[in-house]
């Protein structure tokens, strides 16, 4: 029984410290934010219907770029020079607020625009082109379910084709007969 306790209260300790001690969000987590939520509007290198986001980290502090996601209205209403300015400048476009994005996810938001930015700079020796279709992989030979799939479905189209072909053999010999 004593020992139960002990083993319980081990891993209770055990839990309380991984959920103690958790890393920050990653790049990944800000590549998934910026695709659901920024990327209708915005862009890392063009202006859409808000302004490039590219070096933005160099242009304002995290602290003013949180306070900015979380509210961009209440930042414009506070009077804030630079929000009014960027207000104006997109026609008075009010930009959604996000206040349950956390100031460490806006953190890797600004990494994920970071990477983009090195990637997207073919004299930085960092340009991928895959990185501009993340998902986009020509076909191959290896791709054994694709391919599995494909003939599958094009034998029974031929299939449906040729019962397509007996079924009106089989009406026009009724029809002669009768």
């Amino acid at each position: 029984m004593k020992d139960n306790i002990r083993y319980f209260l081990l891993l209770l300790c055990l839990g309380l410290g991984v959920t103690v001690y958790a890393a920050p969000p990653s790049q990944e987590e800000g590549a998934l934010i910026f695709k659901a939520r920024c990327a209708a509007c915005h862009n890392v290198n063009k202006k859409v219907l808000g302004p490039p986001l590219a070096k933005v980290y160099d242009r304002r502090s995290m602290e003013w770029i949180t306070k900015f996601v979380q509210s961009s209205q209440s930042l414009i209403k506070s009077g804030d020079k630079d929000a009014v300015a960027i207000y104006a400048e997109f026609n008075n476009t009010t930009m959604p607020d996000h206040p349950d994005i956390t100031p460490a996810q806006v953190e890797s938001i600004v990494a994920y625009i970071k990477s983009q930015e090195v990637a997207a700079d073919p004299n930085s020796g960092g340009f991928k082109p895959e990185s501009r279709m993340p998902a986009y992989r020509p076909l191959q030979i290896t791709d054994y379910g694709y391919i599995t799939g494909f003939v599958a479905v094009v034998l029974l189209l031929i299939l449906v084709m040729l019962i397509a072909v007996r079924v009106k053999d089989v009406e026009r010999e009724m029809k002669e007969k009768s």
